[in-house]
C-alpha cells in the first residue's frame, strides 16, 4: 500500500475504522472473531492506521483492538480519542477535555489496549468548558512523557485548530469527509495545508450509503445510528439514492465497487488525506484497501465531485451541534 505523511507521522494512505465492531451500527458487537480477522486481514494488507476511542462501546472496542494487535504492535499506528467520556462523575457521553481528565482517559486507553504508548491521540470533540490551550497543554505533557506520540483533533474549526497548533503541534484533524460531505473543503482544509496538518477521513463511505448496498432501512437494529440520521430519513433516503446511481456509473467505467470508487475520490483529493472506512469483515476489508490501486481519471474525478449533493445533515441535530464550522 502507498504510504502518505500526517503531518510527521507515516501512515498506510488507507486506515481501518474499528467502531462498528462494537457500537453503532446493526451487528456490532456480535461477532468478535470475525472483527480480529477484519483487523489482522487489514494489517496484512498494508493497512497501518487502526482507529479507536474510549467511547466505542463505551470501552469494549479499545478492548477488542487490544486483543488484536497485542502480537504486531510493532505493525500498528495506533489512534485512540478522549473526551466523551467524563471521568469525574459525568460517565459517557458527557464532552469533558480537562486535564484531569485527559490523565484519567490516557491511562484507561492504555491498560484497555495492553500497550504503553498511543501513536495519535485525538480530542474527540471539542470541549466548550476547557480552553483548547490547556487541553492540548495536557496533552503536551503526555507527549514528554512517551505516553503520546502525536496529538489530534476531531471535527474542530479552523480557530480552533490554530490555537492548538501554536501550543503543540498537531499532527492529524479527524473529521468527516467523503464524495457527499464535503464541509472541510471551503475553510478547514485551507487552514491544514497552511500549518502541515494531516486530515483523517471518517465515514468516507457515507456509513455505508455509498457503496451501494443500502436499499433500505428496515433492516437496521433499534440502536443503530442510522437510525435519525437524516440522510437515511424518509424522502431524504430515497433522494439520496441518485447520488449512489452516479457513483455505481463511475464503478462500472473503471470494473470497481461503488465502495472502491468513492474511496479512489477521497484519495485523489490529496496525500495528506487518510480515509479510515470502518468494517467487522475480512472481506471488505479487502474490498477497501484495493481502492490503494485505482487510478480514476480526471473526468471521473470531475464527475464525482460534482455527484448529486446529500439532501440532510450527515448527523442529528444533537451531534451537528458538537461539530466546529
Amino acid at each position: 500500500m502507498k504510504h502518505i505523511h500526517l503531518g510527521t507521522l507515516d501512515v498506510g494512505r488507507i486506515g481501518l475504522g474499528a467502531m462498528g465492531m462494537s457500537s453503532a451500527y446493526t451487528g456490532a458487537g456480535t461477532d468478535d472473531a470475525e472483527s480480529i480477522r477484519a483487523i489482522h486481514r487489514a494489517l496484512d494488507l498494508g493497512v497501518t492506521l487502526i482507529d479507536t476511542a474510549e467511547i466505542y462501546g463505551p470501552f469494549t472496542n479499545e478492548e477488542l483492538v487490544g486483543q488484536a494487535i497485542k502480537d504486531r504492535r510493532d505493525d500498528v499506528v495506533l489512534a485512540t480519542k478522549f473526551g466523551f467520556v467524563s471521568h469525574a462523575g459525568g460517565g459517557p457521553w458527557n464532552l469533558d477535555s480537562s486535564p484531569a481528565n485527559i490523565r484519567a482517559a490516557i491511562e484507561g486507553s492504555l491498560s484497555r489496549l495492553g500497550t504503553d504508548h498511543v501513536d495519535l491521540y485525538y480530542q474527540h470533540r471539542v470541549d466548550p468548558n476547557t480552553p483548547i490551550e490547556d487541553t492540548v497543554g495536557a496533552l503536551a505533557e503526555l507527549v514528554a512523557e512517551g505516553k503520546v506520540l502525536h496529538i489530534g483533533l476531531s471535527e474542530a474549526g479552523p480557530d480552533t485548530i490554530r490555537r492548538a497548533h501554536a501550543v503543540h503541534p498537531i499532527t492529524a484533524l479527524q473529521s468527516e469527509y467523503s464524495l457527499w460531505t464535503r464541509d472541510p473543503e471551503p475553510k478547514v482544509l485551507p487552514v491544514l495545508r497552511e500549518l502541515g496538518i494531516g486530515l483523517v477521513a471518517y465515514s468516507p463511505l457515507g456509513r455505508g450509503f455509498l457503496t451501494g448496498a443500502i436499499h433500505s432501512t428496515d433492516d437496521f437494529a433499534d440502536n443503530d445510528g442510522r437510525k435519525d440520521n437524516p440522510r437515511f430519513t424518509g424522502e431524504n433516503f430515497e433522494r439520496n439514492l441518485r447520488a449512489v446511481d452516479e457513483v455505481k456509473a463511475i464503478a462500472a467505467e473503471v470494473g470497481a465497487t461503488p465502495a472502491q470508487v468513492a474511496l479512489a475520490w477521497v484519495l485523489a483529493q490529496g496525500d495528506d488525506i487518510a480515509p479510515i472506512p470502518g468494517t467487522k469483515r475480512a472481506v471488505r476489508v479487502e474490498e477497501n484497501t484495493a481502492a490503494d490501486s485505482i487510478e480514476l481519471s480526471p473526468e471521473q474525478i470531475d464527475k464525482l465531485t460534482n455527484v448529486t449533493p446529500a439532501v440532510g445533515d450527515h448527523h442529528n441535530e444533537q451531534q451537528m451541534r458538537m461539530i466546529e464550522r
